[in-house]
């Protein structure tokens, strides 16, 4: 798939599914603009890209702010050009059972995974508006598609997502962008690893046991990877998928099943 002349911008893009989703979108074509809180671990990311002979440049952005939405947009605007592809990334978990969670902890996932993606996607859609065309691809999870224990602000917010998506795919389709969403499985990644340490630890298992726990749960029988999210992720940027828009796309190993 070709994304040639393509700018895209991948939020959360320091680590993990971003990471990949970032080196794969570069490796298709596109310049690459890779923002995380963590402006090393943007950068380390940046340097692999660059180092491979793609474009890429890393700004650091929070996504709780308004200002850092904007103020990251010019900034991609000034030094790659307008952005095509928007890929709402950046996001966070936790484990706590509902009667102890806090209204700092509700407040921290909701704000990064639901308020992040509304700000960010505010910022870049006038732009993409003004071109007639654009792809905006979201990071929802199989927790927007059913609800799991200890995990309510979680769920709640990637349910959210979801519905985030359909409103904007019916409002923008007759301005040429899409607007779909990607709901991955159970995948080795930073934000898992500290759930399953969560998990291990209030069982007083190993974290090894923890996680073997659930992959059994996967009807494939094995993790996804940040690869097969990745080429997602590539798929519903391209022109390739030009007439889908206001999907969510599974990739859990048949995990969640509609």
């Amino acid at each position: 798939m070709e994304l040639k002349d393509k700018v895209a911008l991948v939020t959360g893009g320091g680590s993990g599914i971003g990471a990949e989703i970032a080196r794969q979108l570069a490796g298709a074509g596109a310049a690459v603009v890779i923002s995380d809180i963590n402006l090393d671990a943007a950068e380390a990311v940046k340097s692999g890209i660059v180092g491979q002979g793609y474009k890429a440049i890393a700004v650091e952005h929070d996504v709780t702010s308004a200002t850092s939405a904007f103020e990251l947009v010019a900034k991609a605007e000034a030094d790659l050009g307008a952005i095509d592809i928007l890929v709402n990334n950046a996001g966070v978990s936790g484990n706590s059972p509902f009667l102890e969670m806090t209204e700092e902890e509700w407040d921290r996932v909701v704000n990064i995974n639901l308020k992040g993606h509304f700000l960010t996607t505010r910022a870049v859609l006038p732009g993409m508006v003004a071109r007639s065309y654009g792809r905006v691809i979201n990071m929802s999870s199989i927790c927007g598609k059913q609800g799991y224990p200890n995990i309510a602000h979680y769920c709640s917010s990637k349910f959210a997502i979801i519905g985030f998506t359909q409103s904007l795919a019916k409002e923008f389709a007759a301005s040429g962008i899409t607007v779909n969403s990607i709901c991955p499985g159970i995948i080795d990644t930073p934000i898992n690893q500290h759930v399953v340490g969560r998990i291990a630890s209030d069982a007083g298992v190993s974290r090894d046991s923890a996680w073997l726990d659930l992959v059994s749960n996967i009807p494939q029988g094995h993790p996804q990877t940040c690869l097969d999210v990745a080429r997602m992720t590539l798929y519903l940027a391209s022109d390739w998928a030009a007439n889908m828009t206001g999907g969510s796309y599974h990739v859990d190993g048949g995990c969640v099943m509609t």
